[in-house]
């Protein structure tokens, strides 16, 4: 009886999986576990990379792309990285699981490159610094932190204008998030009267996030003694800074003198976060080494902090990648090596001062009667050329030049090649 009744229940599961095949219900059913899902806007970037690869023009130019490119418009691997591959390759390394906090080595050297070998913070061990994965990873991880073990106002101000991704990751979070005045678009520089306006009315206890140096995407920063009164305002209105530093070394070509405003801070006596990047700096973009540090006060509230975000990483992604943060190490603590990469990075950084030059030079040379000293006061990857929407349509359209609607380019994509012709692109439309 059993053995009968096991045969009619194959025979109708048959019959139905038959049916469901011909009716196309197995297709529907499938369909409905993700069909609200509602379609991602694109990014951005994304699409005028995608645009400009389909344009056939000759003379077509990309300076939307946020990547350094030397003066052949290529990627560019530094001199130095190539180096410490060539080391790592012969040490034969193994493969095996680096700590949730990343290697020791790695997290001490990020540390004296951002707070300096002698800072009070590394001799205190009063920081708690671990590998992420690169800016972003830190940006998140600190900010994730900061909603579950912030006690104050979980309340971040932004910059107006800041990277695209700080809202973003911000909004995922369900960190409420608000803005500080920051770009003048009158002078296409730093409006220090409403940046400080602003944020002395920031509710106390409220995080800020500032850039540390080449401000994304205006490549506009403070100066030191601008600096200085940012520092004095946002102590005495107890609120907590977040230092984005994506590009140390990149915006003047000295690391020292683009961790000013992070120096400035420590000797401030602030307690603060801190993400790092080795994406622009080392040219290892696909490599992912980054760092966050959460500055304590005291070596036994920074141990604290420590277990809870090794806590947190465990739980994201448990270990981070060895390779790219092998490469920033041998850099870091081989001095050659250091002073290879420092030459290295220099190199990057003096080649986007020149075509900043340059391209103000081509403006002016044309005998447009705007104003372009901001393209030099700018500094970094970034400039916020001031070009309107109309304009940037008609760069792109008219002289197949490809840019954020913003007005922002990379002056990574300028080479000595095609400056001369973006410069008469850019006279022409704002003539």
């Amino acid at each position: 009886m059993a053995q009968a009744m096991k045969k009619l229940t194959t025979q109708a599961l048959k019959h139905n999986y038959a049916e469901a095949i011909t009716t196309g219900f197995v297709s529907r059913a499938s369909s409905t576990f993700w069909s609200n899902v509602p379609m991602g806007p694109p990014d951005v970037i994304l699409g005028i990379t995608e645009a400009y690869k389909r344009d056939s023009d000759p003379k077509k130019v990309n300076l939307g792309v946020g990547a350094y490119r030397d003066d052949q418009g290529k990627p560019f691997i530094l001199p130095s990285v190539q180096k410490a591959e060539e080391i790592l390759f012969k040490k034969g390394l193994n493969h095996e699981y680096a700590p949730i906090g990343g290697e020791a080595a790695y997290t001490d050297a990020v540390a004296k490159l951002a707070f300096g070998e002698d800072s009070a913070v590394i001799k205190n061990k009063s920081n708690c610094t671990v590998q992420t994965l690169s800016g972003t990873g830190a940006l998140r991880l600190g900010l994730e932190f900061v909603t579950k073990h912030y006690a104050k106002n979980k309340e971040i101000w932004l910059s107006t204008p800041t990277w695209g991704n700080h809202p973003q990751i911000c909004n995922t979070l369900n960190l409420p998030h608000k803005k500080y005045r920051y770009f003048d678009a009158k002078t296409n520089g730093f409006d220090l009267k409403g940046a400080l306006e602003d944020i002395c009315k920031i509710p106390e206890g409220s995080i800020i996030l500032l850039h540390a140096c080449a401000h994304n995407p205006t490549g506009v920063d403070p100066r030191p003694e601008e600096w200085k009164q940012l520092s004095q305002v946002i102590k005495e209105k107890k609120l907590l800074p977040f230092i984005d530093m994506a590009y140390q070394g990149f915006a003047t070509g000295s690391v020292d003198n683009d961790a000013f405003a992070v120096r400035q801070f420590v000797n401030d006596g602030h307690q603060f976060i801190l993400a790092q990047s080795f994406a622009k700096n080392m040219g290892l973009y696909g490599e992912r080494a980054g760092a966050l540090t959460l500055l304590c006060g005291d070596a036994e509230s920074a141990a604290k902090v420590m277990s809870q975000v090794k806590i947190m990483i465990r739980t994201m992604y448990s270990n981070p990648p060895l390779y790219g943060a092998r490469l920033v190490t041998e850099i870091l603590t081989d001095a050659q090596l250091k002073q290879q990469w420092l030459s290295d990075v220099k190199l990057m950084a003096d080649r986007i001062i020149s075509m900043r030059k340059q391209l103000r030079a081509g403006i002016e040379g044309a005998g447009n009667k705007q104003p372009w000293q901001h393209i030099t006061d700018q500094i970094g990857m970034f400039c916020f050329t001031g070009l309107k929407p109309d304009q940037v349509e008609r760069l792109t359209k008219e002289f197949h030049i490809y840019l954020t609607k913003d007005g922002r380019i990379s002056v990574a994509g300028i080479s000595s090649k095609n400056v001369d012709y973006v410069a008469e692109a850019i006279h022409k439309v704002t003539s």
